[in-house]
């Protein structure tokens, strides 16, 4: 009996994390973005857009553009609230490598981070 008390609180732990959708659906993912992951984009000024899977607080969610020289820039996003979206413009972009970082904090308190990384050319 000892051995199977542990089993059967093991199982019910698995099962109360593995069965929650609640939990996978938590953490706000990027579905969309502009300019897409290795993209080449031209000189210039940049529309950014990332969208995510959930509603996230733009308030508390953070966009920084990594430039060719290892500088980076906070961009001042568009519009605060809460949406599905991330809103920024980038300017004075030169020829060579970029990283797009992000993070977000969907409503429920997850926070999430990634990059996107992009090219700017001609």
């Amino acid at each position: 009996m000892a051995t199977t008390l542990p089993r059967a609180l093991l199982f019910l732990a698995f099962a109360s994390t593995a069965f929650c959708p609640a939990q996978a659906a938590a953490h706000a993912i990027v579905v969309a973005s502009s300019p897409e992951p290795r993209q080449i984009v031209t000189r210039g000024e940049l529309k950014i857009e990332l969208r995510f899977n959930s509603r996230i607080d733009r308030a508390r969610s953070r966009l920084v553009l990594l430039r060719p020289d290892g500088s980076a820039q906070a961009l001042g996003l568009k519009e605060a609230g809460v949406g599905e979206s991330l809103e920024a413009e980038a300017t004075g972009l030169e020829k060579g490598f970029y990283r797009l970082l992000w993070q977000a904090l969907s409503v429920d308190g997850h926070v999430t981070h990634g990059e996107i990384p992009f090219q700017v050319d001609r």
